[in-house]
């Protein structure tokens, strides 16, 4: 199954890739504990995981959502054709991301809104498509939702120097800025209310312009957090960050704000790249947290 329906929203899970990431929980996850790995073998593998390799495994999917009559895309994951010269794992991929959201049953003039919770590199990709020798946008009709504050950050012409290096080289020129000149973002700060059951709200640390997208429909909650999590280690350890977090300090007070959050509100945590069951119900414990239940989707392994 790779749809589910909280109060009036269906959220379908669409893939792009799910394999290996080419680093070792040590080198993602600096601040997690071996043991923590160690414990969870068992449900670690092979859905988050590699048991042989020891090679962290990763999803990128897009979150499509049908609320209030309108089509949404949350993140748009890796793309076609870009040139990535410092992330070749991500470099001039092939793709049948499109199919796959066809099979949804979504064409990219369908799409109302693109919700890009931050402008990494796996996040904004299918925000253009290659039309001839111009990047232009994929979907057409649709309002591309940014943080302004990540806008900002990674537009080459501010001179920012990111954690990320020359990591996400080539992603504002190609995938970023292209549907800013079409005109079709809407650049927007601290908060924005997209219907009466989405809200988007500021979530710092991860990138200056991390946001979370909260779900709250009837009785039903989910909260998608982006790069929030990578890996279901950080809801046991969520003092663990990934290495790729602008500012340590403030992605685990908001890992945690988030976390206790959902945990306090029976919220379903919808994060980027999960693999296997692709999101959790969770629970306090102590002072860290535990997973309380997993999503019905489909892992991508299960599916035919």
């Amino acid at each position: 199954m790779n749809q589910i329906v909280l109060g009036d929203v269906s959220i379908t899970r669409v893939w792009e890739y799910f394999g290996p990431v080419e680093m070792t929980p040590d080198t993602f996850f600096p601040g997690s504990s071996k043991e923590a790995w160690e414990a969870g073998a068992d449900w670690l593998a092979p859905h988050f995981l590699d048991s042989e390799t020891n090679i962290v495994n990763s999803a990128i999917q897009t979150w499509l959502l049908r609320s209030e009559g309108r089509t949404i895309l949350v993140d748009t994951g890796v793309g076609n054709h870009k040139e990535r010269p410092y992330a070749p794992v991500w470099s001039r991929l092939e793709t049948d991301f499109l199919d796959n959201l066809a099979r949804a049953g979504v064409r990219p003039e369908d799409v109302d809104i693109v919700v890009n919770t931050h402008l990494h590199i796996d996040h904004v990709g299918w925000n253009t498509r290659l039309d001839g020798r111009r990047w232009v946008p994929t979907f057409p009709n649709a309002t591309y939702l940014m943080p302004k504050d990540d806008f900002d950050f990674w537009n080459p012409e501010n001179g920012h120097r990111p954690l990320l290096g020359r990591g996400n080289q080539n992603v504002f020129e190609d995938s970023v800025l292209p549907v800013h000149q079409a005109g079709q973002t809407r650049l927007w700060e601290h908060g924005h209310r997209i219907d009466a059951n989405l809200r988007l709200d500021s979530a710092p640390g991860h990138t200056p312009g991390s946001s979370v997208l909260t779900l709250t429909s009837g009785t039903d909650r989910a909260v998608f957090v982006g790069d929030m999590l990578h890996s279901p280690v950080q809801i046991l350890e969520p003092d663990a960050n990934s290495c790729f977090c602008e500012d340590p300090a403030e992605s685990r007070a908001t890992r945690r704000r988030t976390l206790g959050w959902a945990a306090d509100n029976n919220a379903l945590v919808i994060p980027a790249h999960l693999g296997g069951h692709g999101a959790a119900e969770v629970v306090r414990e102590g002072s860290a947290f535990a997973i309380k239940d997993w999503a019905p989707f489909t892992p991508y392994t299960e599916q035919d």
